[in-house]
């Protein structure tokens, strides 16, 4: 997209997924401090941009000793500069390490995983602030399919009883007077019978409050945010955009996690992508890139 005859940067509301977004980070030394490295590389590379996800993995058993990290951002254009600023540099040890943009298969394309509404409110608040965007609720309803019980002193709820709710609302950026609506469905199932008042209460509040996420997750599925070369920011309305939504919030998870070193390969929101890169986590090698 240009906008003046330069390039504008486009951030959606979804999953990154582009191997233009991903960074593979290698070279990094293995000593003590290892368990440091995801909030080393977070503190380095959130300099350039709003990161999704910093994820560090040890060398394959045929390689030498160390570690190699897959950090993946919102905006293309933040990686760009990230991977041109940090290569070859010593950044937080005493060795350089290695930048390098990811590189996709171009016949693998995958369909966007819409945000949840966490991460779709801390992109917000990025390019937006705190306080140039809020959420209206229009309409909460209780659809829960709660049968009477003829015995009105047992409060304990009958099998394949659900709690259900709806939820419409609006994200409003009064400085761009733009209006996004959104809705969502939750529900939740009351399938034992050992149930307590307290119990369905708690499961209540957690179900409304989930609906509301989902809703908030779709109104901000239909913004796409626009970065001009000036650094200005403009946003374009997209009613009918088709970002795939994975029903749950857990499904979902913020990947972003500074202060935890995984040495599990477990692939959970980010495997789907990173089978389609040309570097492989599972085999590889940093001598084949020297």
């Amino acid at each position: 997209m240009r906008s003046g005859g330069r390039m504008a940067g486009l951030v959606s509301f979804a999953v990154p997924n582009g191997s233009d977004k991903t960074l593979l980070v290698w070279e990094l030394s293995s000593g003590p401090t290892a368990e440091a490295l995801p909030h080393s590389l977070f503190t380095v590379f959130s300099q350039f941009g709003l990161l999704y996800s910093v994820r560090v993995f040890p060398n394959a058993a045929v390689a030498r000793p160390g570690f190699y990290a897959i950090i993946k951002f919102y905006s293309a254009r933040d990686a760009h500069r990230a991977q041109t600023a940090c290569h070859e540099k010593h950044l937080f040890q005493n060795s350089p390490v290695k930048v390098r943009l990811g590189t996709k298969h171009k016949a693998v394309q995958h369909q966007a995983l819409a945000l949840n509404s966490s991460q779709c409110q801390e992109l917000a608040n990025y390019y937006f602030g705190f306080n140039g965007w809020s959420e209206r609720i229009i309409k909460l309803q209780d659809l829960s399919d709660l049968e009477e019980r003829e015995n009105k002193d047992a409060m304990v709820p009958l099998q394949k009883q659900s709690l259900k709710f709806f939820c419409a609302l609006e994200v409003v950026l009064p400085s761009y007077e733009c209006r996004s609506p959104g809705v969502g469905m939750a529900e939740e199932p009351l399938e034992k019978l050992e149930e307590g008042p307290l119990s369905v209460l708690m499961k209540r509040k957690t179900t409304q409050k989930l609906a509301i996420q989902k809703a908030v997750s779709d109104a901000f599925q239909k913004l796409l945010i626009v970065v001009l070369e000036s650094g200005k920011i403009a946003v374009e309305y997209r009613p009918c955009e088709e970002i795939t939504d994975a029903r749950t919030e857990e499904e979902l998870q913020d990947l972003i996690q500074v202060s935890y070193f995984s040495w599990k390969k477990d692939g959970q929101g980010e495997g789907e992508y990173l089978s389609d890169l040309s570097f492989e986590e599972a085999e590889f090698n940093p001598s084949e890139l020297d």
